[in-house]
């Protein structure tokens, strides 16, 4: 099977969009774009790729102000908090990015490069626009300030896009807006000179670009994309008369400041760029790898309610760089994560923090269940009694059931015999695997589903071998432990623990390739356990197991 990037080698930018710096990162959060980022990066290095997979805080979005307003905190400290939260609850996750950028003088300086070369390029207009205002307190009201009902769908939104539906709304859009910050201040409208970005100017390449794609793309962005090209775009703001965020650099509009989205590029870019630092390379500029002739092979993982800007107005900003940038490979799209059937609410309290979750689960267990219920086409559900239940039945006792098996047929230093027909399992077994883990047929549910069956197929073929012949039992036990070892490999995205420590114990290295496993001989080793519980996690009963895992 050909691999994503044809077999060319091209060099991988991975970006999972950077996560506003308003609070930690709940299971809502991470089940997404993140999980989903890490196990196709680690898959790719599994290839012998060269990955560069990076993120970091996005402190410019209003919803920073706002949290900080109910919190009774100032921005500033939210932020400082919020971007060192982010960062542990990744690495307690086995988010495994390379890098996850500050907001320094080299990231504005990127920003501001990205930017003022579109000006320059004469791509932004003047416009002059209506926007909700409030008079009792002087301010625009927009994106994350105001609230109100979408004009498409007429669901409960905020400014800027609507998450349920995913379309832009307008300026002055929103249907009986209110003041987030005050809700009972009277919303008027003011006029407002700002820069925007026109669109509909590259309508038509957009439709070219998106139609292109929609044979290997998910089908509600390529459903979507159609729906939003299907009809003249509207202009995107680039500035706005608000006090938070990057101040606007452009004559035009003194006093305003960047739109937070807008930095959406500039900040992938950095943050690729901070990442290469991190492992140790040292690029000529913050850019350098996106740059066209290197033809990076670039990989966004987003969720479904922020592609209008992602798809659409990202892409048409990349295009109006004149061939300067490589244009992404693959959007790839997830849907909302529920909890218990209701939507994650931080001012709710209603939700469950990644970091407490694998405080409490251990993270190989914690990410097969969150790959196993992946929202990859449909909201789907996390329930903790639907974890404990199906990672324990499905997962955990075959898993360490198949180890134990395992440690009965081993002969200590003996070289065990591998039968003719074992390298054809395991090439099958491979195959499978890896077309989950390409982007035209990705999908975590399905390889975390893998690992079930083929658990449970190792289980039961170990658990027979226990009565075979003495003669024959070597080579069955040869047979065992090398596909064992290949189902490890296959897993090794997922289960990042168990990986981490065979390689630990130098009796692993990750090569999802059947030519890795073309041999006459293996030898026995200790299959890492599994736990339903971390190290002295202390938790109350769990209620009722649903049927469901959706």
């Amino acid at each position: 099977m050909a691999t994503s990037d044809g077999g060319k080698g091209r060099p991988v930018l991975v970006i999972g969009g950077p996560p506003t710096t308003n609070g930690d990162l709940h299971v809502g959060h991470v089940a997404g774009p993140y999980v989903a980022a890490d196990v196709w990066s680690r898959y790719q290095r599994a290839l012998g790729r060269d990955v560069v997979f990076a993120s970091g805080g996005d402190d410019s979005q209003t919803y920073v102000t706002t949290t900080a307003a109910r919190l009774g905190t100032s921005p500033t400290e939210l932020i400082t908090k919020s971007w060192s939260q982010i960062k542990s609850t990744f690495e307690a996750m086995g988010i495994a990015v390379d890098g996850f950028a500050p907001t320094d003088d080299d990231y504005r300086s990127t920003v501001y490069d990205y930017v003022n070369r579109l000006h320059a390029l004469g791509k932004f207009r003047l416009r002059t626009v209506r926007l909700p205002y409030s008079e009792a307190h002087g301010t625009y009201l927009v994106e994350g300030l105001v609230g109100g009902d979408c004009p498409t769908c007429l669901a409960d939104s905020r400014g800027g896009i609507c998450e349920a539906c995913g379309h832009w709304i307008d300026f002055d859009g929103l249907l009986d807006p209110w003041n987030l910050l005050d809700p009972s201040d009277e919303v008027t409208y003011r006029e407002a000179e700002i820069l925007v970005f026109p669109l509909e100017e590259y309508r038509e390449r957009l439709i070219a670009f998106h139609e292109e794609k929609a044979s290997t793309w998910r089908p509600h962005l390529v459903s979507l994309m159609r729906e939003l090209l299907s009809k003249p775009l509207p202009d995107y703001p680039i500035t706005y008369p608000v006090a938070w965020g990057l101040p606007a650099p452009f004559p035009e509009t003194p006093g305003q400041t960047i739109n937070a989205w807008t930095e959406g590029m500039p900040a992938s870019m950095y943050c690729n760029h901070y990442g290469r630092l991190q492992q140790g390379h040292r690029p000529p500029t913050t850019d350098d790898a996106w740059r066209a002739e290197h033809d990076a092979e670039l990989v966004f993982f987003v969720g479904f309610d922020n592609l209008f800007i992602w798809a659409l107005v990202h892409v048409a900003e990349l295009m109006a760089h004149e061939g300067r940038y490589v244009l992404p490979s693959t959007i790839l799209t997830n849907e909302f994560y529920e909890l218990e059937n209701e939507k994650f609410s931080t001012s709710k309290g209603h939700l469950v923090w990644a970091r407490d979750l694998v405080a409490d689960v251990p993270r190989d267990v914690a990410r097969f269940y969150l790959n196993l219920s992946a929202p990859e086409h449909a909201r789907t559900n996390f329930s903790q009694a639907v974890l404990d239940k199906v990672a324990g039945e499905r997962l955990v006792e075959p898993w360490n059931e198949l180890g134990t098996t395992l440690a009965k047929l081993a002969v200590d230093g003996e070289p065990l015999p591998v039968p003719p027909g074992t390298q054809a399992r395991i090439a099958a077994m491979i195959s499978r695997f890896r077309h989950c883990f390409e982007l035209d047929s990705f999908s975590l549910s399905r390889a975390a589903d893998l690992v079930v069956q083929h658990t449970a197929r190792l289980r039961a073929d170990a658990q027979l071998a226990l009565t075979a012949e003495p003669d024959a039992l070597p080579m069955r036990a040869g047979d065992l432990f090398l596909q064992t070892r290949a189902l490890i490999t296959c897993v090794s995205p997922i289960l990042v623990d168990v990986a981490a420590q065979l390689a630990g114990n130098g009796e692993f290295e990750p090569r999802i390739s059947a030519e890795a496993f073309d041999v006459t001989h293996t030898t026995a080793f200790t299959v890492p356990g599994l736990s339903l519980r971390t190290a002295g996690a202390d938790r109350p009963a769990d209620p009722a197991v649903p049927t469901s895992i959706v």
